[in-house]
């Protein structure tokens, strides 16, 4: 049974009419579904939740909406051997879509995911997760495209509610939210010293930390290539750290960042790992998928290898 989960408000209204486009597709084809639209935050979560509890042992669930609705979704799965995962992206940033290479307009990909899923289970495509603990928190936060504590965190954070945001979605120019964030963030923050230890075994310290962006897909903030090797098949997280470096430093860096040139300059890492354990002596903001978390001092980031099997 294919069943829609629609954010009619992402992308500043392109959800509604994304959604319009997939519904002509469904009736022109006669095809049988049933959708459900949010109307809150989290109510992503809640809809994926029930759906995964009526018992169909085939749920071909597909997300009409951008990165935090698609995280919601992801979250709110209870079985995820039962469900088969599809994306129509109509946020600001598209991350998901971009790391996965999807193209085509909204009936274009509903076509693709059709045509998947008439192929059947074996024709999904298996793509790790990742997953973040927190002190006090009863149930860890997966994420599809990367989680994060510092710079890129505060960006998100200031990004969920920010009128420019609405503004340059409008001028379908959503994507420069992020770097103007990034920007007037980085110099108000304050950094904070790291211990992180990689896979159990490496131990390394982080010495005025700017951020860490725990990466499953190679971008994040609307395409940003934090860690452009980082593979969602690999079993594998890839650490992306700033650290050790003045804030102007730092600044100066990013047009290396955006053109995925800063991994061996001084102040960048990219660590790959299984899972990682950071511990901070300052709280800092911590993101999944651009949705905020809270603030913390200690995380633990894990790969789940292969957990979401994906219509493309």
């Amino acid at each position: 049974m294919l069943y829609f989960i629609v954010n009619k408000n992402s992308g500043s209204g392109k959800g509604a009419d994304a959604w319009r486009k997939v519904q002509n597709v469904l009736r022109d084809r006669n095809i049988r579904y049933r959708a459900f639209c949010t109307e809150h935050e989290g109510h992503a979560y809640t809809l994926a939740g029930t759906i995964c509890e009526n018992g169909d042992p085939d749920i071909c669930l597909i997300v009409v909406g951008g990165d935090g609705t698609a995280n919601e979704v992801i979250n709110g799965i209870t079985h995820f051997d039962r469900v088969r995962f599809g994306m129509i992206p109509t946020g600001s940033g598209n991350d998901f879509a971009r790391g996965l290479q999807m193209k085509g307009d909204p009936a274009e990909l509903l076509i693709q995911i059709l045509q998947c899923a008439e192929r059947g289970p074996q024709a999904a495509r298996p793509i790790d997760l990742g997953e973040v603990s927190l002190p006090g928190m009863d149930t860890p936060r997966r994420f599809a495209i990367s989680a994060g504590a510092g710079l890129d965190a505060i960006v998100c954070k200031k990004a969920l509610h920010s009128r420019l945001k609405k503004v340059l979605n409008h001028l379908h120019l959503g994507k420069l939210t992020y770097l103007f964030l990034t920007v007037h963030s980085l110099f108000s923050m304050k950094t904070a010293d790291a211990a992180v230890c990689f896979d159990k075994d490496i131990q390394v310290s982080r010495r005025k930390a700017i951020c860490f962006a725990i990466m499953n897909f190679g971008a994040e903030g609307g395409g940003v290539p934090m860690a452009p090797h980082a593979s969602a098949t690999d079993g594998r997280l890839s650490v992306c750290s700033i650290f050790g470096i003045p804030k102007w430093r730092a600044f100066l860096s990013l047009p290396l960042l955006v053109t995925a040139r800063h991994s061996k300059i001084r102040g960048f890492s990219v660590t790959d790992c299984r899972e990682c354990r950071i511990k901070l002596k300052e709280k800092m903001i911590i993101h999944t998928d651009g949705e905020y978390c809270g603030k913390a001092d200690r995380l633990h980031v894990a790969c789940l290898p292969g957990l979401l099997r994906v219509l493309l």
